[in-house]
């Protein structure tokens, strides 16, 4: 599809002008900008009418970029900003300074995003299939119950609150925690199954009566160190779209397990799907931008920005670029101190 200097200038004001108000466009205010008549701006507008990159809601109204148009805006239009000093500033402040752990790292990373773009914000935490076992904890919270922490090699931590039907101790749970560190520390994540735990079981000798709620809390913490594990964000910034179908898109980022194969689908840069592209019936009438962020040099997980098809794609591509570099760095750090 081949536009003129022209067209693409007007398409350009166009998607600008709609992200920014939400209101058609009309001929009067592209003329002025680009210092040509209203009748010539009509004329290229209807053109690009037919070429199906603008679309006219009503007879008297303005236009508004089609699915489209947003493509090819995004493709061949739009010139990504450099992030201002401030701006970059603004970021390195909310991911912190490197003293928090993983998942507050990514909590502050989406957290930022959201209330940058006033959209809905999403991060994958790190998958690591051959992640291993590299300590577990326990802490007492009561008189029966504790809380058994299991932090691995891809830097997950994940804990469960377990209760026992007896009184704990200290000292009960400082056996407890020399056993299971004797015998699970290094070992892969994926092999903490029912089997490995009954043959853990019968290891311990005169501990097999009291260590099932400790072995059970054990299998469901390495569960969910494995599972994708989807962070949302400013799900409310939401609801200022009118477009969008709200009960549906929530739906979809309340049940995130949906979204997983969509989010693993990323490159080395940042990826936007216009409408149907994403594959979603609920999300015919929005747009992701995502990107993927490393850790110690490979893939890790997705940070992504999920809006209107008028968000402003230029802003959101420059703020996940440099969001994703440095949660990267940020977390690379962190794995290699621990």
């Amino acid at each position: 599809m081949e536009l003129s200097g022209r067209q693409g200038k007007i398409l350009s004001r166009v998607v600008r002008e709609f992200v920014e108000s939400g209101e058609p466009v009309g001929s009067k205010l592209i003329a002025d900008e680009i210092g040509v008549s209203s009748a010539t701006v009509r004329n290229e507008m209807a053109e690009l009418i037919e070429l199906g990159l603008l679309e006219q809601p009503h007879t008297s109204a303005g236009r508004v970029p089609s699915p489209l148009g947003y493509r090819v805006f995004v493709d061949r239009l739009m010139v990504v900003p450099n992030l201002s000093t401030a701006e970059r500033r603004d970021i390195d402040l909310a991911l912190g300074d490197g003293s928090a752990d993983q998942e507050q790292v990514l909590t502050r990373a989406v957290r930022f995003l959201a209330g940058a773009t006033h959209c809905a914000a999403l991060v994958t935490a790190p998958q690591d299939p051959g992640a291993k076992v590299r300590a577990v904890q326990l802490v007492q919270t009561g008189r029966r119950t504790a809380m058994l922490l299991l932090m691995s090699s891809a830097g997950m931590m994940k804990s469960r609150v377990f209760r026992c039907d007896y009184d704990l101790t200290g000292e009960m749970l400082r056996v407890f925690f020399r056993a299971l560190n004797d015998r699970v520390t290094g070992v892969a994540v994926r092999d903490i199954n029912p089997a490995f735990l009954q043959s853990l079981g019968v290891s311990l000798g005169p501990l097999v009566s009291l260590v099932p709620p400790v072995l059970s809390a054990l299998l469901e913490t390495a569960q969910d160190t494995l599972e994708t594990r989807v962070i949302p964000a400013g799900q409310l910034n939401l609801l200022y779209y009118p477009e969008l179908e709200h009960r549906r898109v929530m739906d979809l980022l309340e049940n995130t397990g949906r979204l997983e194969s969509l989010l693993s689908r990323r490159s080395g840069r940042v990826t936007v799907r216009i409408g149907r592209e994403t594959g979603l019936g609920e999300l015919r009438d929005a747009a992701l931008c995502m990107t993927g962020y490393r850790l110690s040099g490979g893939d890790a997980g997705t940070l992504a920005v999920l809006g209107p098809m008028r968000m402003d794609y230029p802003r959101c591509v420059a703020l996940l670029e440099y969001l994703a570099a440095e949660t990267g760095r940020i977390l690379t750090l962190l794995q290699q101190e621990d």
